[in-house]
């Protein structure tokens, strides 16, 4: 376990938390505040990564990939991710719930969602390759009913007028019984899909975003507006994410330019203004950061995570009384790449915008 100090006086002015080892309780140096966030390895394999976090009926699942690298394997042909669940009571104890398998496809990225009829959902992209060339794309689903017992995945149904044999839908999000995702594929099909079975998704609008959107996250605001949030890789200066504002029936949108670039975007409202959000920043070297957003797309740093090894971060974000509990994947104690949690106090994302962002690094 690994216990570091974040100094509230660096929260002030947004930049870029303070972490520094200590070895038991936080001393406050000449800071008004101390915080401390704890960090602990919860799974190990020859290569996890890309989590996603969630409470279902009482208790915590964190679902990843898992497999022997973070593409092909060790002969470098197959590649065939397998979707791990794993469960615990308290965050501190974790166990395997299910290992999803589809014999032929690489299940990457799965991630959870709570169905309105109660039932655990999860969703992920189906990667066919011939030899070392992507070729197929037929995203999957699981259910459960009990967080105990999963459903054998099985492809989802996409709209004909969207469908290429080449889709991702990368994240479902529920809203008054119906889930939203946004499917990428080839050629930079880039649309907005519903679903109300979790199989079945039907297009609801073309989105106009240059620069090879991907990753997508949706949120809600308290008056139904849709948040977009999505990691771009459109070459050089144009890698920042993308922010769009839509009402429905999120068909016009209202974009933003972010000031970050993204990978593996993960978003939690903190109001109707400002969210909290998780992703692999891309400056000095690969890290899992956390930062403060708002509706115009900006963002201020608000601390790095204990990561590293060039191939980590994917956050999963879940609140826990007064805390955010993050899971990720990193390399940064081994060639292997584990899952992590951290429990970051909330009081962090609590201070008012800054009059300057923080873009020493953008």
């Amino acid at each position: 376990m690994n216990r570091f100090l974040i100094l509230g006086a660096m929260l002030c002015c947004m930049a870029p938390c303070l972490l520094a080892q200590t070895a038991g309780a936080p001393a406050t140096a000449d800071a008004t505040t101390s915080y401390t966030v704890t960090t602990t390895r919860i799974w190990e394999g020859p290569y996890c990564a890309f989590t996603s976090l969630i409470q279902y009926k009482g208790r915590y699942y964190c679902a990843f990939r898992e497999a022997t690298s973070h593409l092909f394997d060790a002969d470098g042909h197959a590649a065939e991710g397998q979707s791990r669940i794993i469960v615990s009571d308290d965050g501190k104890h974790w166990r395997s719930a299910a290992l999803l398998v589809k014999p032929g496809l690489d299940l990457r990225d799965p991630k959870l969602s709570v169905m309105p009829d109660g039932r655990l959902m999860v969703v992920m992209g189906g990667s066919v390759y011939e030899g070392r060339k992507l070729a197929h794309m037929y995203p999957q689903v699981s259910f459960s009913t009990d967080g105990v017992h999963f459903t054998d995945p099985t492809p989802l149904v996409i709209d004909p007028k969207v469908c290429e044999d080449y889709e991702w839908v990368w994240r479902v999000t529920w809203h008054n019984g119906v889930g939203y995702g946004v499917s990428y594929g080839k050629l930079h099909n880039y649309v907005l899909l519903k679903t109300t079975d979790g199989i079945h998704y039907d297009l609801v609008s073309h989105l106009d975003v240059m620069h090879n959107p991907g990753e997508t996250t949706l949120r809600f605001l308290s008056d139904g507006r849709m948040l977009l949030v999505a990691r771009r890789e459109g070459g050089r200066g144009n890698q920042r994410g993308i922010l769009g504002i839509s009402a429905a029936p999120y068909t016009q949108w209202e974009w933003h330019d972010m000031n970050v670039p993204l990978g593996g975007p993960e978003v939690l409202l903190l109001n109707d203004s400002s969210y909290i959000l998780g992703t692999r920043s891309l400056y000095a070297s690969e890290k899992t950061m956390l930062l403060k957003g708002y509706l115009d797309g900006q963002c201020e740093e608000v601390c790095l995570l204990p990561s590293g090894g060039d191939d980590n971060s994917y956050p999963g974000m879940l609140v826990v009384g007064d805390e955010l509990w993050v899971t990720y994947y990193s390399r940064h104690e081994s060639d292997n790449a584990a899952i992590y949690l951290s429990r970051v106090p909330m009081s962090l994302f609590a201070a008012p915008r800054s009059s300057a962002y923080f873009n020493k690094y953008w």
